[in-house]
């Protein structure tokens, strides 16, 4: 079933929302001040190697939280063309519309419910290492 035109409106706030959160989070994150990273230990003199342990953790930390804010910010921008381009809501997979409610709670969802248990299960191994 096709989104009405209201459940278009209130997917679109959704995802503008979740942007701007996202832009905001960012923004936060690179004016931050008060967290040690290992240049703050290295000026500090007398740092160990559980103080620089700790400093790489917080680095590492902080780079995979703006990876995964950036990576969400590509997911809405390719939502938000795919609903000017009138493709929104309609699965990778098997063409058919997805539910207002799965899009509702994941409104940069590729593919419908059943789809995606499918894909999850097929590509469940990928970059697991095996003995």
């Amino acid at each position: 079933m096709a989104l009405t035109a209201e459940q278009q409106k209130q997917l679109e706030l959704a995802l503008k929302t979740r942007y701007q959160q996202l832009i905001d989070e960012v923004r936060e994150e690179l004016g931050k001040d008060g967290e040690q990273h290992f240049a703050d230990f290295a000026e500090a003199g007398g740092s160990d190697q559980g103080d620089e342990s700790v400093a790489d953790a917080l680095a590492d930390i902080a780079a995979a939280r703006a990876d995964r804010q950036v990576n969400e910010m590509r997911d809405i921008e390719a939502a938000r063309k795919h609903m000017k381009q009138g493709e929104y809501g309609v699965c990778l997979e098997c063409d058919e519309a997805m539910q207002f409610e799965r899009l509702l709670a994941y409104p940069t969802a590729l593919r419908c419910v059943r789809c995606q248990q499918t894909h999850e299960k097929t590509h469940a191994s990928e970059g697991t290492p095996s003995l």
